[in-house]
């Protein structure tokens, strides 16, 4: 494995054509390439993936044994629409995939353009050997039979069936059945004739089984549960599931909260089902929530994510009963996975033994000492087992190369980048730098990783402006690298403008974040519960403050959603540390979000606890807030209310406090056009120039 590590790093440079461009604007540092949705076919080595270019998304295919990339379909125009849920058919020579965002709660589709006819979100189908894509339907999560002659997708909180004929260019969709409910996640048992699905009822789910020629359904083991995520045996005899415990009376959503879960097992012949395993605490929720697929029947062993011994990890679970074994052992977390095409091997995509990395590791399904694929500075993800089990196709990056698409060859130890070839003209990949690993001690004696940047070129005794960014979800990770999600991809660009602008940067993985083990992700007393987590900011601060490179009166803070919160929540406590502030949809009241956007706000907030959570609010120190701040926001945001921008500015201006805002009409929490990315970091360009570099306010005002 030494050579085939090697090879991960060196690989990173080759095939990469660049030329050194002199120009530092914030287009040139968005001029990357994306690489997502990576999906392997059932036969025929074959893969797919979606690809992101300044708004220009396509979709494209490879095969053995060359892996040459063909760009299957193109969309030329920044409209905002996205390509996602790429399914191959079973005998791998249709792709079916949804273009379009889902709904908000008033039944719009995303539309960032504008654009006067409307938005849609529907299935479409296109085959490998060409021709013009077909649409099949309005909706999503579309799922192909065993035959490859139907789609099953959801749509309204119901399931439809149309049928997969490229000769019919308006087919027509129908109702599978009708049952109460919001009705979802359907599954073919192997032989295609029981469809299984999960039917919400709001305080408790069914799992269901609907026989296409009887036209019958049955219920599996119907009880006071929340029972989820339905997997057929290979032989299709049996039915996996996950139960969870049924609402209590005023129950509330919680983030970071968890949930008791249980492995079952259906007997399809009888209908009689039994537990086989159950966690020893409240284990569940993130662990089935995070990872694609929680729940997995492989040969006669079950594998499912929990994170039981303190960290997200994958185990294996003989169906037959028994104890699990633990795939991934560690002080790490496994964070994909994917199964070979005969049962016996799982590849993982963790952070082990580099906690701010990713990296490829083998382990049998049946429990041995995991195999390291890669190591060094690479980041490797999204890991896909080929039809013949002898390729793995899965995306790589480091600190100056975003994510690309990589094969590795497990018969050769070989990896090699498939695309892009190179990178885009003008893309400053000479000017990037890597990011150093730093921990932070906090005044509870908890260690925050943290990754910084340093102006490349830096002189001796020079004292430079830095900014603290701070990730959102907050189940989140930044990593000493290109980051895997779109997001995060285009923050980390604007870190290394940032530094090569001259700032000193400081990306800061505070608690409440993914990757360092459970209790760092349900650490006590964060968010509206006491805002624990703004010691690991103030660490951050005095950090810099302390630093011979930095200019101590010029730190700022930037960040988007619940970095968002914490960029307010620094200038509303700590105008005297941070001097300015870039605010993209953060979150600014708790009580706002617990009582106008959901119960609870999604953090399980009561009644009685709406006052801590005032106080836990950028909101509730408006009087001692006097730094400048930009505000920005997309008006069709279904993540933090807009209402959170409108009433901060309000409040701010009423207090003489100096507040920007770059609005977006029509743009959604993660900003779907790449010229509102553009727009969103060149007003923050120019904003922390102004106020940590310049003379501040601009001479038209605000």
């Amino acid at each position: 494995m030494g050579n085939m590590a090697r090879s991960a790093v060196i690989l990173l440079g080759i095939g990469i054509l660049h030329s050194v461009v002199q120009a530092q604007t914030v287009a040139d540092f968005l001029r990357f390439p994306f690489t997502s949705q990576l999906v392997a076919a059932p036969t025929g080595d074959r893969i797919a993936w979606v690809s992101y270019e300044e708004g220009r998304r396509a979709i494209w295919t490879a095969s053995a044994p060359d892996f040459r990339p063909v760009r299957l379909l193109y969309y030329e125009n920044d409209d905002g629409q996205e390509l996602g849920g790429l399914l191959f058919s079973p005998d791998g020579e249709v792709l079916v995939f949804v273009r379009g965002g889902s709904a908000n709660r008033a039944g719009e589709h995303p539309n960032p353009t504008s654009n006067p006819d409307g938005a849609e979100q529907a299935i479409w189908a296109v085959r490998l050997s060409g021709g013009p894509p077909w649409k099949l339907g309005n909706g999503a999560a579309p799922v192909i039979d065993p035959s490859g002659r139907e789609v099953l997708f959801s749509r309204g909180g119901q399931i439809y069936r149309v049928i997969l004929d490229s000769l019919s260019r308006q087919p027509r969709a129908e109702l599978l059945f009708r049952a109460r409910g919001s009705n979802g996640s359907p599954r073919y048992s192997p032989d295609g004739q029981w469809i299984a699905f999960v039917s919400n009822r709001g305080t408790h789910s069914f799992i269901g089984l609907f026989h296409r020629q009887q036209r019958q359904i049955r219920w599996i083991a119907p009880d006071v549960y929340r029972d989820s995520d339905p997997v057929f045996s290979p032989d299709g005899r049996r039915l996996a599931f996950i139960r969870r415990p049924g609402a209590l009376k005023g129950e509330r959503s919680n983030l970071l909260g968890g949930t008791p879960f249980a492995i079952w097992v259906a007997d399809l012949s009888t209908g009689q089902a039994q537990e086989l395993w159950r966690s020893p605490a409240d284990d569940g929720g993130f662990a089935q929530s995070y990872p694609a697929e929680p729940l997995r029947w492989v040969g006669d062993r079950i594998l499912f994510t929990s994170e039981h011994e303190g960290w997200l990890h994958l185990y294996s679970l003989p169906a037959a009963g028994g104890s699990p074994i633990c795939l991934t052992p560690g002080k790490a977390e496994a964070e994909w996975t994917t199964v070979s095409p005969d049962g016996r091997t799982v590849i993982f995509s963790g952070n082990h033994e580099d906690i701010d990395r990713r990296h490829l590791w083998r382990v049998s399904v049946s429990g041995s000492r995991p195999e390291a694929l890669t190591r060094g500075s690479g980041i490797e993800t999204d890991p896909v087992f080929l039809s013949s089990g002898r390729f793995i196709a899965f995306r790589q990056a480091d600190a100056r190369h975003p994510p690309a698409i990589a094969i590795l060859d497990l018969s050769r130890n070989q990896i090699r980048r498939i695309w892009p070839e190179r990178l885009p003209e003008g893309f400053p990949v000479q000017k990037l730098v890597e990011p150093e690993p730093v921990v932070l001690m906090t005044p509870d004696s908890l260690r925050i990783h943290a990754q910084l940047f340093r102006p490349p070129g830096s002189q001796p005794g020079r004292r430079h402006p830095a900014v603290i960014f701070m990730h959102g979800g907050p189940i989140r990770q930044m990593l000493l690298g290109w980051h895997y999600s779109s997001y995060y991809a285009f923050s980390y660009a604007f870190n290394q403008y940032l530094a090569s602008r001259g700032y000193v940067v400081l990306s800061v993985n505070f608690r409440a974040g993914i990757g360092y083990g459970r209790d760092f992700r349900r650490a006590p007393r964060t968010g509206p519960r006491g805002a624990s987590e703004y010691q690991d900011i103030r660490a951050a601060a005095l950090y810099l403050r302390s630093r011979p490179d930095v200019d101590p009166e010029r730190i700022g803070l930037w960040g988007g959603s619940y970095g968002g919160y914490l960029t307010a929540l620094g200038l509303a406590r700590n105008s005297d540390l941070f001097k300015a502030g870039v605010d993209l949809h953060g979150v600014h009241d708790w009580v706002l979000r617990a009582t106008e956007f959901s119960p609870g706000g999604g953090w399980g907030l009561q009644p009685e606890e709406f006052e801590i959570a005032h106080r836990s609010s950028p909101v509730a120190d408006l009087d001692s807030w006097r730094s400048p701040v930009l505000l920005v926001h997309g008006d069709d945001d279904r993540n933090v209310l807009f209402l959170q921008t409108t009433d901060l500015a309000r409040r701010l201006r009423e207090r003489g406090v100096h507040v920007e805002t770059l609005v977006l009409p029509d743009e959604v929490h993660s900003f779907l056009l790449h010229s509102s990315w553009r727009r969103v970091f060149e007003a923050a360009a120019d904003f922390l120039d102004r106020f940590l570099l310049g003379s501040g306010v601009r001479s038209n005002g605000q």
